[in-house]
């Protein structure tokens, strides 16, 4: 499956939240503010069809080439 392109600042936010990130973390890290990240992983889950973001970490995980099915 091909999935939608994150933006630059999406893969910041999914690639800090698969690290174990909490949202506050994030946004003091991207010095941005919670709301923002917020904003960002609601995205990130639309993009990705997802209702948990654990979920979405996954499949980015796995669109990527990190993440290997079972085969």
């Amino acid at each position: 499956m091909i999935y939608p392109r994150l933006t630059r600042r999406e893969i910041e936010v999914i690639e800090l939240v698969a690290d174990g990130f909490t949202k506050d973390e994030i946004a003091e890290e991207l010095f941005i503010s919670p709301c923002t990240v917020k904003n960002h992983t609601k995205n990130i889950l639309d993009k990705y069809n997802c209702n948990r973001l654990i979920k979405a970490v996954g499949v980015y995980m796995f669109d990527k080439g990190r993440l290997h099915g079972k085969e």
